[in-house]
């Protein structure tokens, strides 16, 4: 969520995680940076999910710029769509075969990674501006 600090008017929302199948909550900390995206400073947010994906965002305009998975074992989506003339520009690829929803009413999937904790939960992570890491 971004909001206009002046009016409390929501500007944008971005969700990483749509009818989140596996507990994922999206809850980890948001990292503010300026940073040069191809040769211009912009106002960014960086967030590592517990779906194992990390994303950057434009945080004055919330166009998504990154959606990448940080955890190799990630196995729930192939990916993120970032074609921006996609229906689906943004959203998660979900793989059928870890999707509760498509496994059915009285089916269990297992094995998904990250599990349910996910890859990355209360441990903060933090940008120097320093190092630019």
């Amino acid at each position: 969520w971004a909001r206009n600090p002046d009016t409390g008017v929501a500007k944008w929302v971005y969700q990483m995680t749509p009818h989140d199948e596996w507990d994922y909550d999206g809850v980890n900390e948001m990292i503010l940076s300026d940073q040069s995206i191809n040769g211009q400073v912009r106002k960014l947010l960086t967030h590592f999910d517990r779906n194992g994906l990390g994303y950057t965002l434009d945080r004055a305009t919330g166009e998504l710029l990154v959606a990448e998975k940080y955890d190799p074992k990630v196995n729930w989506t192939s990916g993120v769509d970032m074609d921006k003339n996609s229906a689906t520009y943004g959203r998660p690829k979900v793989l059928d075969a870890a999707s509760t929803d498509k496994a059915g009413e009285d089916h269990n999937v297992k094995g998904i990674c990250p599990a349910a904790l996910g890859t990355k939960d209360e441990q903060p992570a933090a940008y120097s501006p320093d190092t630019q890491l």
